[in-house]
Formats: structure tokens, C-alpha cells, sequence
């Protein structure tokens, strides 16, 4: 039996049907850039996740860019963010004429520590982007009285996030906008690269409007420095389609990782832990993530038994050769950060996972201690 580590195969023949008829319906009417479905996506998203508006963009690193570039946030400012994450999130901080600075992680969470944010803000500080990793929603509550307190913007990371709520309330939500990641693999995921900005702030949706198509504010009048960052007609005919189960695909996530965790509860080695979730949040799984002493030695019992692993992520941000060069302190230490990359390793999780399947992995996973 071939173990996938997220099966897009079974979800598209679960839904095929939709996916199908909401593609040929675009092809029908041929209006590939700027289709009705755009609308009717931003519509259901924002609605969704509980803001006024949501717009689409090409994929989730303009997801982060953008409401940069729309608040102003450039050269000489700084960003606070995790030093754990993919590389993306410092990516647009960079792009955007901003440095980012580097606050260390949670050790339970991994998400960024609210209780270092105050120590690293500056008279040069603009905002706070903090990074819902793994599905979990960081913690908002902390970081926005943080934010009030200084007078800075918060920028949810939602990459990983999309549908998880914190408090009740949806990733998304919580700040004055948040960047997700409609990438394939994400719990909520296109065929190609996709995105979505969401914001209660009305001003702020017009700029982020126009910033996305070039800066224009009507056709041929540009009154704004842009991007071609617009989603794909196609790309929301296939969203839409996925939205239509979203909510079950959340509760088989969590119904996979609880039977991870009711599995794993036995094992005692040393170095050896399952993902944490605070009492207030629900977490969107976006991976299932572990810790192990020697990783190496991990991943080759795994590969042996069949089962596929990848690593979210082997190195922190300020360590990556560019990055370590233009924008790191190199006298600051991050441990947690540091300790997470060279433990963690994540394991096959996806909605249509049966027992079967998730057995032969936790069998090997136990066989591996």
C-alpha cells in the first residue's frame, strides 16, 4: 500500500462532479481574468471567515507583500516577525523595503513568543507579522494588545491557517489583514498557486484593490505603485467547488490528528512529542508535526516502512545564506527556533486519510521507538 503524504487524488474524485462543472462553466464563458467567480469566491471567503472583504490575489507571498505595500510599510521601517517559518514570510518584509526582525518561538506552539515581541520594537517598528503555523492560530490576543499599546499594525500569516479559529473566531479575522496561501497542498488549496488578503478596513480594500492590478484605479489610470497579482478565474471556479466540503475536511483533519495523538499518547522516548494546541483554538491542520532527538535516524525507519516525511523547516529564517548576510543580528541567539528546526518532522495528515492507511503509519512510527 502507497502511503501519500496529502492525497489531492482522492479529494478531486470526491468532488469532481463540482470541480468539473465549475471549471467548464469558465471555459464556457471565457472570461478567464476578472470572472463573476472571483467575485462570488471573495464573497464566500470574507463571509466565511467573518470580515467585510476578502480578495483573491496570485498566490501567498503577495498575500503578505501587498498589505505591506498598502500600509505604507517600506524603507528604514521594521517588521517583527518568528524566526520560524517558511521563507516567505520574511521574503515580502524584504520586498516590501522593510528588515525584518526576528523574535524566537513559543516552545509548545512554535509559533512566535508574544512574551519577546515587546523587547525587539524599536522607534523604527511598523507592525507585527506573526505566523499561524501548522494550522494553529498564534496567539492574537497578546500580540494586538501589544500592537495598541505601540501603535502598530498587526499582519496575520494565515498560510497555514485558513478556517482555524482562535476564541472562536476565524483565522483572518483578528487584524487589520491577513495573507493566507491557497498553494495545493494547504488545507484549502487550489491547481496552481493562489491566495487571499482579508480586512475590515475599507480604505485599506480599495488600496489593496488597486495595488493587485497595477496600481490602477480605474482601466489605464494608475494612481499607485502595483503588482499583477490577480487570481485566475479558473483557480476560484476550483475554490469555490472545495469550499462546498470545506468545513467536513476540517473535522476529518482533526479526526486524523486525534487519532495521532490518542496513538503516540504511549511513547515515552526521550526528545519525542506531538503537537500542542492551546484550549482556545482549533487548529486547521495544515501538518502534523512532530519532535524527535535524531531526525535522521527517524526519517531513514520511515522511509524504510513506507511512510513519507518532510520537514517544516530544516533552518530558521535569519539562517538562510541571503538572509543570514542582509538581514540577521548575528549576536542573537534564538534557541527555541533553532532547537525546533533540527527536531521537527511532519507526517501524513489530509482529509480523506482512512484507518488503514493512518494505521500502517502509526504502526511504524511506534515500531520506530
Amino acid at each position: 500500500m502507497s502511503i501519500p503524504f496529502i492525497d489531492l487524488k482522492a479529494q478531486y474524485n470526491a468532488l469532481k462532479t463540482s470541480i468539473d462543472s465549475r471549471i467548464h462553466k469558465v471555459l464556457d464563458h471565457g472570461a478567464y481574468v476578472n470572472g463573476p467567480e472571483v467575485v462570488e469566491l471573495e464573497q464566500t471567503l470574507a463571509k466565511y471567515v467573518g470580515t467585510k472583504h476578502c480578495l483573491t490575489i496570485a498566490n501567498g507571498t503577495d498575500a503578505l507583500w501587498v498589505p505591506l505595500m498598502a500600509l505604507g510599510i517600506g524603507q528604514g521601517d521594521e517588521v517583527i516577525t518568528t524566526a520560524f517559518s517558511f521563507i516567505a514570510t520574511a521574503e515580502t518584509i524584504v520586498l516590501a523595503g522593510a528588515k525584518p526582525i526576528y523574535v524566537d518561538i513559543d516552545p509548545k506552539t512554535f509559533n512566535i513568543d508574544p512574551a519577546k515581541i515587546e523587547a525587539a520594537i524599536t522607534p523604527r517598528t511598523k507592525a507585527i507579522m506573526p505566523v499561524s503555523l501548522y494550522g494553529q492560530i498564534a496567539d492574537m490576543d497578546k500580540i494586538n494588545a501589544i500592537a495598541k499599546k505601540h501603535n502598530l499594525h498587526v499582519i496575520e500569516d494565515a498560510a497555514q491557517s485558513f478556517g482555524a479559529r482562535y476564541n472562536d473566531k476565524r483565522s483572518g479575522s483578528m487584524s487589520i489583514a491577513t495573507g493566507t496561501s491557497f498553494f495545493p497542498a494547504k488545507p484549502l488549496g487550489c491547481y496552481g498557486d493562489g491566495g487571499a488578503i482579508f480586512t475590515n478596513d475599507d480604505s485599506l480594500a480599495k488600496i489593496i484593490k488597486e495595488i493587485r492590478e497595477h496600481g490602477s484605479e480605474s482601466r489605464y489610470y494608475h494612481t499607485r505603485l502595483g503588482i499583477n497579482g490577480r487570481l485566475d478565474t479558473i483557480q476560484c471556479a476550483v475554490l469555490l467547488a472545495k469550499m462546498e466540503r470545506y468545513d467536513w475536511e476540517l473535522e476529518q483533519r482533526q479526526r486524523v490528528a486525534d487519532r495521532y495523538n490518542n496513538a503516540f499518547s504511549s511513547i515515552k522516548a526521550d526528545g519525542f512529542s506531538t503537537p500542542f494546541v492551546a484550549s482556545n483554538c482549533k487548529s486547521a491542520w495544515a501538518q502534523y508535526t512532530l519532535t524527535v532527538k535524531d531526525r535522521a535516524g527517524f526519517q531513514k525507519k520511515m522511509q524504510d516502512a513506507g511512510v513519507p516525511t518532510s520537514v517544516h523547516y530544516p533552518r530558521i529564517m535569519p539562517d538562510q545564506p541571503w538572509y543570514k548576510e542582509h538581514t540577521a543580528d548575528p549576536k542573537q541567539e534564538l534557541p527555541v527556533a533553532r532547537w525546533a528546526a533540527e527536531h521537527v518532522i511532519s507526517i501524513p495528515i489530509y482529509p480523506d486519510m482512512n484507518d488503514a492507511t493512518q494505521d500502517k503509519v502509526i504502526a511504524a512510527i511506534k515500531a520506530a521507538f
